[in-house]
C-alpha cells in the first residue's frame, strides 16, 4: 500500500511543488517518497510516489521502479504475483527484487494493457513510456484502491488522494453542492451512482477501468472487466458449500502474503470472524485482533468477539468508544478525506485503525463484502422470498422467515414479508426517509433512486448494486482513508475476483435457508469458525450509536452545529435542523442525518 500521484501536460511544476506534494503524501507511505520527472517535447510528465512497504522491504524496490524505457508508481498489492513470477522465470524473464511492483511491470512489458487480466489483487497504478510519452493508468476490478483525476486544457492531474491533486495544480477546488445534497437527502449510499466527487471537476476512475494517454491523442477510459450474473442451476447446495470454502481459503492463502506481521479487525459477525479462523487454524498463523466495543447494547458484539478470540487463541485488543475529544477528531478526518465521513462506523473505525498503528502493524485484515456476496441484509431475505414465491418450499422458506428473521428486522419498513410480492420495484428503503429529508434542502438538484441492471433476479440484482455502487465502493472509501491516515494497508479477502464469480453462480435458493442469511458461507464455514458465531442469526454490525459518540445535547454541539451564519443553512432548512437535534434520543434514520449534516458542515467550513 502506498501513495501515487502524477501530472502530464505543458505545465512545468517546480522542486518545491513537487516536495510539498510527497510531504502531504506521507501518511500513505512514510518509509520512502520520491519522484521523477520527464519531457519529451512540450509535454513535461511527473510521478510521485510515497511507499508503505509490505513486501520485499528493501530499497531495491522503491518507487518510481524502472524498467528500461518503464517506470511505475504502483498502490495497493498483487496477492497473485508468486505465480505469476513463476510463469514468466519459466518464460526466461528475469527478476531483481522480490516484490510484487517488479512483476507487474514484467507483465505490462510483455502483455500491455491486457495486463491487468491476469492480476489477482487490489491497484491503482500508473506506467509511462520514457521513449513514446505514453502513460497508462489502472484501477483494480472493485475499486479497491481510489485514483482521482482532474483534467485541464493544458494536462492530466492524477492520485490517490484530492488533496495531493490540490497541491500539484495549485488550485483550489470547489465544492460540489450536489453531491453534498445527495449525502444529506439520500445518504452514503447515493454517492457511488456516478463518479462525482465532493469538488467539482474531480472525478474518480471507474473500478475496472484504465486510463490512456498518448501524446496528440484525447485520452481514452476504457472498462477491461465487467461483472456478471450467470447462475449455474444444476449446482447442489454441497457444491455451493465446498466451493465457496474453497475460494475463501484460497484468497486468504494468497493475501496472508507479507514481510509484516498482520492485525485482524475482529467483529461478532459471521464477516470477520471467519478471516481470524482460517487464519489461525487453516494457516497456523498467529493472530492479531482488533475489536471496537459500543456501551450501546443494540451494537455490542462482545459475546461473539470473546467467542472467536477463545476458540482461535488470538490475542485480542478491546477498544471502548467514549465521547473524548471526538469532535477534533471528525474535523481531522474530514480534512484528511477531504469529503464528510459517510457514517459512525466509519468514524469508529479510525479508531481502530489508530490502535493497529500504536501496537505496530502496517496491514489490518477486515470482512468487508461478505453482506453482498452472500445475502448478509435483511431486505435480501424479502428479495429471496419474492424469488421463492412459486418454489415447491415457499411455504418453509416464510415460516422461517417468520420464526427465524422477523423479530430481529429494526427497519418497520422490512417487517413485511410479502414487500416484494406487493411491490417489485419498492426501494425506499435504501434511502432512508430520503423524501422527507429532501424535502429539508432550498434548491435541491439530485435526482431520484435508480438502479443498475446486472441481472433479470431482483436480489441478485440488488446485490451486485450494493456491491459495486452502493454498499461497498463507499466502505472500501473510507476503510482506505482511515488505514492510511496511521499509514496501515487494508485487505479485504471477500474482494477476490473468483469467489465472486463462484458466489454469483450459486442458485439463489443456496443462498438464504431455515432463516440463516449468508447460509452457504455460514455451512462453508463448518468446523473452522466457532458455533457461536456460525449460528447467530441476529445482525448488528460493525456501527456505534451517535450518542455514543457525542453529547448532541451539549451547549458546545448545539451552539457549534446550529450557528445559523453557518454556510451549511444555505442549501437547508435551518429550523428542520434544529426540530431534528431536539430529538433526545433521535430515531435511527434521523440519528444518521443528524451525523451527516454534522460533517456536511464541517466540509463546507473547512473548503470555502
Amino acid at each position: 500500500m502506498c501513495g501515487i500521484a502524477g501530472y502530464i501536460g505543458k505545465n512545468i511544476l517546480n522542486e518545491e511543488i513537487l516536495n510539498d506534494t510527497l510531504v502531504k503524501m506521507n501518511k500513505r507511505g512514510p518509509d520512502h517518497q520520491e519522484y521523477r520527472s520527464f519531457f519529451i517535447g512540450d509535454i513535461h510528465t511527473y510521478l510521485l510516489h510515497s511507499r508503505l512497504s509490505i513486501i520485499d522491504l528493501t530499497s531495491r524496490s522503491d518507487q518510481p521502479y524502472t524498467i528500461g524505457e518503464h517506470v511505475i508508481i504502483f498502490n495497493g498489492e498483487i496477492y497473485n504475483y508468486v505465480e505469476l513470477k513463476e510463469r514468466l522465470i519459466s518464460r526466461g524473464v528475469s527478476f531483481e527484487t522480490s516484490s510484487d511492483t517488479e512483476v507487474l511491470l514484467q507483465y505490462y512489458i510483455l502483455f500491455g494493457e491486457k495486463c491487468v487480466q491476469y492480476f489477482e489483487g487490489m491497484w491503482a497504478f500508473a506506467i509511462y513510456n520514457t521513449n513514446t510519452g505514453k502513460l497508462f493508468l489502472s484501477r483494480d476490478r472493485f475499486g479497491e484502491k481510489p485514483l482521482y483525476y482532474f483534467k485541464t486544457d493544458d494536462g492530466i492531474y492524477f492520485g490517490s488522494e484530492i488533496k495531493f491533486l490540490r497541491s500539484l495544480s495549485g488550485i483550489h477546488f470547489k465544492p460540489n453542492y450536489r453531491q453534498i445534497q445527495r449525502y444529506l437527502a439520500q445518504g452514503y449510499k447515493s454517492l457511488y451512482k456516478g463518479k462525482e466527487t465532493f469538488f467539482i471537476g474531480i472525478s474518480e476512475l471507474g473500478s475496472g477501468e484504465n486510463y490512456t494517454f498518448t501524446p496528440g491523442k484525447d485520452p481514452v477510459i476504457k472498462k477491461y472487466w465487467k461483472p456478471e450474473v450467470l447462475i449455474d442451476r444444476s449446482m447442489t447446495l454441497s457444491e455451493a458449500i465446498e466451493g465457496t470454502r474453497f475460494h475463501l481459503i484460497n484468497s486468504m492463502k494468497i493475501r496472508l502474503r507479507a514481510d509484516v506481521p498482520l492485525a485482524f479487525c475482529l467483529s461478532g459477525g459471521v464477516d470477520s470472524a471467519s478471516l481470524v479462523s482460517i487464519a489461525a487454524k487453516e494457516f497456523n498463523y498467529n493472530v492479531e485482533s482488533f475489536s471496537i466495543i459500543d456501551s450501546d447494547v443494540r451494537y455490542n458484539e462482545l459475546d461473539n468477539i470473546m467467542a472467536t478470540v477463545k476458540d482461535t487463541g488470538c490475542h485480542h485488543t478491546l477498544i471502548n468508544l467514549n465521547y473524548e475529544n471526538n469532535l477534533e477528531r471528525l474535523k481531522e478526518l474530514i480534512a484528511y478525506h477531504d469529503s464528510p465521513v459517510a457514517t459512525t462506523t466509519f468514524f469508529v473505525h479510525s479508531m481502530l485503525s489508530e490502535q493497529i498503528k500504536k501496537s505496530g502493524f502496517k496491514v489490518a485484515f477486515s470482512g468487508t463484502s461478505a453482506d453482498e456476496l452472500f445475502t448478509g441484509y435483511y431486505d435480501h431475505f424479502l428479495l429471496h422470498l419474492h424469488e421463492m414465491k412459486d418454489h415447491p418450499d415457499y411455504q418453509s422458506y416464510l415460516n422461517d422467515w417468520y420464526e427465524h428473521t422477523g423479530k430481529f428486522v429494526r427497519n418497520p419498513i422490512l417487517k413485511n414479508p410479502h414487500l416484494y410480492d406487493e411491490t417489485p420495484n419498492f426501494r425506499e428503503h435504501v434511502f432512508d426517509n430520503a423524501v422527507e429529508f429532501t424535502g429539508y434542502l432550498v434548491n435541491s438538484q439530485i435526482e431520484p433512486f435508480a438502479e443498475m441492471n446486472f441481472t433479470d433476479s431482483l436480489l441478485r440484482n440488488r446485490m451486485m448494486n450494493e456491491l459495486f455502487h452502493e454498499a461497498t465502493p463507499v466502505i472500501l472509501h473510507e476503510d482506505d482513508l482511515n488505514s492510511m491516515l496511521y499509514s496501515i494497508e487494508n485487505r479485504s479477502p471477500f474482494l477476490d475476483t473468483s469467489l465472486l464469480k463462484f458466489a454469483a453462480s450459486i442458485p439463489s435458493e443456496h443462498l438464504i435457508k431455515h432463516g440463516y442469511g449468508k447460509y452457504v458461507l455460514r455451512e462453508s464455514m463448518k468446523g473452522i469458525l466457532n458455533e457461536q458465531v456460525r449460528l447467530d442469526r441476529k445482525k448488528k454490525g460493525f456501527n456505534a450509536s451517535i450518542n455514543s459518540l457525542f453529547d448532541l445535547q451539549s451547549p458546545e454541539i448545539i451552539d457549534y452545529f446550529l450557528d445559523p451564519s453557518s454556510e451549511i443553512f444555505n442549501i437547508i432548512d435551518h429550523a428542520a435542523v434544529c426540530r431534528i437535534f431536539k430529538m433526545n434520543p433521535a430515531p435511527n434514520e434521523y440519528s444518521k442525518f443528524i451525523f451527516s449534516f454534522m460533517n456536511a458542515k464541517i466540509f463546507l467550513e473547512q473548503n470555502q
